[in-house]
């Protein structure tokens, strides 16, 4: 994995833990060689991911819409900042930008962002690994509710293992790099949906 892209928040909570695992992350990818593609803002934490990664000597690719450039929110030292038109444009270049996707805390947008990677996967537009960072429990009711629609039926058994879960940072990274490539809805027939 030579680029992943991080989804998360352009928020900063109250509770550190929150700004100390984006730092992290940013950090980790850094080490490892990785290029991070995320959002582009300088606020929250993807500023945090963001500085983290550039002050570890990491390469920095930010994607943001033309709306939240005129809000001055935009990262000015990213390595690579793309202006794009819109949300639908950014998700998209994130996808043609990196091998893999990793969610760590943040609110609707980041769940916009990690679903649409989990749709896109289960459809076949990729067939790169979804990792979903559980920090501090945050995500513990998303992976029940995830287990649920598993269980009732409106995830297939062959997509069950399309979100990748994790409370490490190397634990997460090391089930992302042995990701196997699920059958995709494309591939498939009506019979087997």
């Amino acid at each position: 994995m030579k680029r992943l892209a991080v989804y998360c928040g352009s928020a900063t909570p109250a509770d550190p833990v929150y700004i100390e695992c984006a730092q992290m992350v940013g950090r980790e990818l850094a080490a490892r060689g990785i290029g991070l593609v995320y959002g582009g803002g300088r606020l929250g934490l993807m500023g945090a991911v963001a500085d983290a990664c550039l002050a570890a000597g990491g390469e920095v690719i930010g994607v943001i819409p033309e709306a939240l450039v005129g809000s001055e929110v935009a990262h000015r030292g990213c390595t690579e900042l793309h202006v794009v038109p819109g949300m639908h444009e950014r998700k998209r270049m994130f996808t043609d930008l990196s091998d893999g996707f990793i969610t760590i805390p943040g609110g609707v947008g980041t769940m916009d962002e990690l679903w649409e990677a989990i749709s896109w996967a289960q459809l076949g537009y990729h067939e790169k690994p979804v990792g979903l960072l559980n920090v501090a429990g945050f995500y513990d009711q998303l992976i029940a509710f995830n287990r649920q629609m598993i269980d009732v039926g409106f995830i297939r058994q062959q997509h069950a293992g399309i979100m990748i879960v994790d409370e490490t940072m190397d634990g997460l990274l090391g089930k992302m790099a042995d990701y196997v490539p699920h059958k995709s809805i494309f591939q498939m027939k009506a019979e087997d949906l």
